[in-house]
């Protein structure tokens, strides 16, 4: 009796105009909301029922053809735009944006959520419609119009003042364009060339490398530590800006074991301002930069949380070393590794942790028109044995590297040129022909796997390299295998025995890792 009484008061209390669906009454529908009780009203009901004369006396659940009466509530907001942002908000996102943006410590979460087209900078110039303005035929010919010039200038040295600046205006743009590219890329060559030196930009290649970037939510860009920026790939630094800025690129400096420390240390510092990078040494034993890696890998799970999973691709040069490095993060052999450039063919998933996953990617060689056959063949993008008159790519040799490291090396001396080079290597080596004359193409390979393989010290220093880390990298002052051990076992001691899929709680920040307050841009004004 009290329920029931309690029943009815409720009723009162929410209102005679709420449908009985709605009430939630004990003994009947307490632990069913309205959605469940249209759901069993629907089951309920059954089939349409029709009278002798086949008629139809109740219509079934959605068989009816009757359709309501719909109207719109007359409220302005239905009728307005539903996502409005002010000018001075704008301009505080502007603001925000342009100290921001170059930064490559700070992420924008919620891209989705925020106006980038007003925020951005349209780069496009509209064209001068001029024949629209002043047609051909009405301003030459026999039909002409025109009697003067149209100009927005007042004088002739107004319009040479104008032209001048336009003048130095562009000059200024293609310095500053030269300085941050200095060796541009582009589809044009200017001579032509063996077919053999065009691997590495066949259209399986580029279709792999795609598929891996569109599947990829973070890049890392693998370089070779000695010659990072010639091992750079601005097309695809160029692509991701323009057609994929919601995906993180980050620059892995590998085999620094093959460098001076102190020019690993200049070349990070530099390549840092543009994008995250990191030292690395890929070894399953004795790694370098490993813990390093996983971090920010971890960082950047943890930054897509709400992501069921986060895809990491690996992308560069041939023989960079991008199977090496997923080798030692899984700390066993999962990918096929080779001192020759092509061994991967094809992208290849593999599992480091239950939500992070990496993609291998076969070597991609961005087509540039400032790369000769030399410089391709040195950068080890070329198999050597598929290489023909490899004794013509010596000289080049020999003007990068320096003369007391061939001597230590070979231990020769007193050569003058290539030719005598590889004569006094070939009888110190005992590689001779009939009449003992020197196998000149036999030694010039074996020359070029030494020095793409690390066994002739080399390395293109940065601009500003000072003159103590030039006596230093002349001492040969580098990483070896033992320092290497040394300075990378703490760091790997947290690694162990966390192989396969494991998944990280959390993450742990470094000193120098970005602090939370520096890992969104405007996230305040969009709370507001």
């Amino acid at each position: 009796m009290g329920t029931f009484k309690k029943e009815q008061s409720r009723v009162g209390r929410e209102g005679a105009e709420k449908k009985p669906g709605n009430l939630r009454v004990k003994g009947e529908n307490f632990y069913r909301d309205a959605k469940d009780v249209a759901k069993v009203n629907m089951f309920r009901g059954g089939k349409a029922k029709h009278n002798a004369q086949g008629e139809l006396v109740r219509a079934a659940d959605f068989q009816s053809n009757e359709v309501p009466k719909a109207r719109v509530q007359p409220d302005r907001r239905w009728f307005n735009n539903t996502r409005v942002i002010a000018q001075p908000t704008l301009t505080q996102f502007r603001e925000a944006m342009g100290q921001k943006a170059n930064d490559p410590y700070q992420v924008l979460l919620r891209r989705n959520k925020l106006p980038m087209s007003l925020l951005e900078e349209n780069s496009h110039i509209p064209k001068v419609r001029v024949l629209e303005s002043e047609p051909f035929d009405t301003t030459f010919g026999p039909r002409a119009q025109r009697k003067r010039p149209k100009l927005a200038v007042d004088s002739l040295s107004d319009l040479a003042n104008a032209s001048s600046e336009r003048q130095n205006a562009y000059e200024e743009k293609e310095e500053e364009r030269i300085l941050s590219n200095p060796e541009p890329e582009s589809d044009v060559t200017m001579a032509a060339r063996d077919a053999i030196f065009n691997k590495g930009q066949s259209k399986r290649i580029w279709n792999e490398l795609y598929k891996v970037i569109d599947s990829s939510d973070v890049l890392l860009q693998v370089l070779d530590a000695r010659d990072p920026m010639g091992t750079r790939c601005r097309s695809v630094e160029r692509y991701l800006k323009k057609e994929a800025p919601h995906k993180h690129m980050v620059l892995v400096i590998n085999k620094i074991d093959l460098i001076p420390t102190s020019v690993a240390a200049a070349w990070t510092k530099i390549l840092a301002k543009e994008y995250p990078t990191i030292a690395f040494h890929a070894s399953i034993n004795n790694s370098f930069g490993k813990g390093s890696l996983i971090q920010i890998l971890r960082q950047y799970a943890s930054l897509h949380s709400d992501k069921k999973q986060v895809s990491v691709g690996l992308v560069g040069y041939p023989n960079a070393g991008k199977s090496s490095i997923i080798n030692t993060l899984r700390k066993k052999k999962v990918c096929n590794v080779a001192p020759i450039p092509g061994e991967t063919k094809v992208w290849q998933y593999v599992t480091l942790m239950k939500r992070i996953f990496l993609i291998d990617c076969p070597g991609i060689v961005p087509p540039s028109s400032t790369d000769s056959d030399a410089d391709l063949l040195l950068k080890g993008v070329v198999r050597v044995e598929n290489v023909s008159n490899p004794e013509a790519y010596i000289p080049t040799v020999l003007t990068r590297c320096k003369t007391k490291h061939l001597e230590r090396t070979y231990e020769i001396t007193g050569w003058s040129d290539s030719t005598e080079f590889l004569c006094m290597l070939a009888k110190k080596s005992g590689r001779l022909l009939k009449g003992g004359e020197a196998d000149e193409a036999s030694i010039a390979k074996m020359v070029l796997n030494d020095f793409m393989r690390g066994k002739i010290p080399w390395f293109v220093g940065p601009k500003g390299l000072s003159s103590s880390e030039e006596d230093a990298s002349k001492n040969g002052d580098t990483l070896t295998e033992e320092t290497i051990g040394e300075e990378g076992q703490e760091e790997n001691t947290n690694d162990d025995g966390k192989e396969g899929a494991e998944e990280w709680n959390g993450i742990e920040e470094s000193k120098d890792a970005p602090s939370a307050d520096e890992k969104t841009v405007a996230e305040s004004v969009t709370d507001e």
